[in-house]
């Protein structure tokens, strides 16, 4: 088994997977919401959390390992990098995925001549310089700025301290591997072949994956619709929790007969 998944409650599947260098802790805000409604499966992505790596460590072997441990049929909703493994499990094995749930995630992270929806490559790797430097300030340092809206910041804080405190800190070889992944992936040509309907949920002051990459994914996916939460960073479901889970739960009750709406 090369992916550690935590699974919980009842009803239809819904598979998290987190962002770079966390864990699936990051989602210890919206689990039990979510999990009243839905059988969640919480991964530690390959070299993360509880979970092994696996070699090579690339896009598709990460996809792969994923797709071997959750359901047959699921709606997968990804993080970050996690929304690059969903899109490539979808695009893989299109019939196991129901539905894609897209948080803050770029077809291709980088900016490109061709491309001003992405980010400079050096500010991923100023990040990373700060996570080799000392892993666990720098990981608190994040969570903090992405909670900065939410209600009880302080408390929702603590909380994911003591969460991501119970599991492996990543090896700084992994953190690398993963980030080669965000600095070299693009699936700007491949995302039209996605049929299963998507909901993407943004926030409008998301500095790693800005809101216009939402726009073009929403323009360019053949069924997707898009939810810009106001005020909200990176991670929408740790500043604006209830906001996100009242996206998810309209989104997974929808029998999407109806032709999707962007908005």
């Amino acid at each position: 088994m090369s992916c550690f998944i935590e699974i919980m409650g009842q009803g239809k599947p819904l598979v998290l997977l987190h962002g770079w260098g966390m864990n699936s802790a990051v989602w210890e805000r919206v689990v039990k919401r979510l999990s009243a409604n839905y059988r969640l499966f919480l991964v530690d992505l390959p070299g993360m959390g509880q979970s092994r790596p696996v070699y090579p460590y690339h896009l598709h072997s990460l996809a792969e390992a994923v797709a071997e441990e959750i359901p047959g049929v699921s709606t997968i909703l990804g993080w970050s990098l996690g929304g690059l493994v969903a899109q490539q499990i979808a695009l893989n094995q299109p019939d196991r995925v129901e539905k894609l749930i897209l948080v803050g995630t770029n077809p291709c992270f980088v900016s490109k001549p061709d491309w001003p929806n992405g980010i400079a490559a050096k500010h991923f790797e100023q990040f990373n310089e700060r996570f080799e430097q000392d892993f666990n300030a720098t990981l608190l340092n994040f969570l903090t700025l992405q909670c900065m809206h939410a209600k009880d910041a302080r408390s929702t804080v603590r909380q994911l301290r003591t969460a991501f405190a119970a599991k492996p800190t990543p090896t700084q070889d992994n953190l690398n591997q993963a980030l080669d992944i965000l600095l070299q992936t693009d699936l700007r040509e491949e995302v039209g072949r996605l049929f299963q309907p998507t909901l993407l949920i943004h926030g409008d002051r998301d500095t790693l994956a800005p809101l216009s990459a939402a726009h073009w994914l929403a323009m360019h996916m053949q069924r997707a619709q898009l939810r810009v939460i106001a005020g909200a960073a990176h991670a929408p479901f740790l500043s604006h929790a209830d906001a996100f889970c009242e996206s998810v739960e309209a989104f997974m009750a929808d029998d999407l007969t109806s032709p999707p709406m962007s908005s």
